[in-house]
């Protein structure tokens, strides 16, 4: 049997166990011994990671050769348009290389989701909208790279699904162990 934990990563937490100055790790968070990340979440960027004790496992999710879906909402600046929505379901030229084709979808704010301590930054004249993106690879920062690169930089990153996983009712900080 396999240990897997799904963490809800708050903002401004990294995603590594091991200590960097006065920053917050999962550490601080999980305290279960020899499980390790399965793929990683910017420090400025929230919500699932998956946490396994099977290398096997770990390699599948984190591994973009085996096309596991990530899911992702996405606070960008201004409301994109459909050459935007376009370029980005299409796959865009990056610095390391063409993206792979993202599912994205103009959404309304959840109204599950929670607030973020620091909020983002409002500007009276930018509005803001949000976005529904799957992707199937996990490119350094792809998603914030993605939405600037049409224009539209990402303000709030938040995972909610990683294959079969999702968030559900996990708050920011909060972990849920199972055994598969």
């Amino acid at each position: 049997m396999a240990i897997v934990i799904l963490f809800n990563k708050p903002f401004r937490v990294l995603s590594q166990f091991s200590e960097s100055g006065d920053k917050s790790t999962l550490a601080d968070f999980i305290n279960i011994p020899n499980v390790y990340p399965a793929g990683r979440l910017d420090y400025d960027s929230e919500g699932l990671m998956i946490l396994t004790d099977d290398g096997k496992l770990q390699t599948h999710i984190a591994n973009p050769n085996y096309k596991q879906s990530k899911f992702y909402l996405a606070q960008v600046e201004n409301v994109p348009n459909k050459k935007a929505l376009l370029s980005l379901s299409q796959g865009l030229k990056l610095k390391d290389g063409i993206t792979r084709p993202a599912n994205v979808t103009l959404i309304e704010q959840p109204d599950w989701l929670w607030p973020r301590e620091p909020a983002i930054r409002q500007r009276k004249e930018i509005p803001t909208q949000w976005l529904q993106l799957e992707i199937k690879e996990g490119k350094n920062r792809q998603v914030r790279r993605m939405t600037a690169a049409v224009g539209h930089p990402t303000l709030r990153l938040i995972r909610t699904k990683v294959a079969d996983w999702s968030l559900n009712d996990l708050l920011p900080g909060e972990s849920r162990e199972l055994l598969i």
